[in-house]
């Protein structure tokens, strides 16, 4: 699955907070101006595609639902982006951390110790 425009996010972010939905439903949470039914109903189509959402039919509607939650979402992009800017190494961005001073040593030595507490 690729990464969602901030557009796509945004539906994405209906559908985990308000679950199952028709494309007017969707619509109606916008603040004004909304967005156009028709672009709305090609986000979500295309969001479908993608395999972030599916749908149910229901009459001659459809009714649509995210496919994946948020979180398998939020770890599809750590993913990607530890893939992309750290050669696919979680050691190479622990080290990024610890010399950007983003985690202090003290912080990395109580990671291990929980890690290290996990395991027994």
């Amino acid at each position: 699955m690729k990464r969602l425009s901030k557009k796509k996010e945004e539906i994405m972010n209906l559908f985990w907070k308000h679950g199952r939905m028709y494309v007017r439903e969707l619509r109606e949470l916008y603040p004004d101006p909304k967005p156009h039914f028709n672009t709305l109903s090609t986000q979500v189509r295309s969001l479908e595609s993608d395999g972030y959402v599916r749908h149910v039919a229901v009459g001659a509607n459809y009714r649509y639902s995210a496919a994946i939650t948020r979180e398998e979402y939020s770890n599809m992009s750590l993913s990607g982006f530890v893939g992309k800017y750290f050669s696919n190494s979680y050691m190479n961005v622990v080290s990024s951390f610890v010399s950007e001073e983003k985690i202090t040593l003290d912080e990395l030595k109580q990671l291990i110790h929980q890690i290290e507490e996990g395991e027994r």
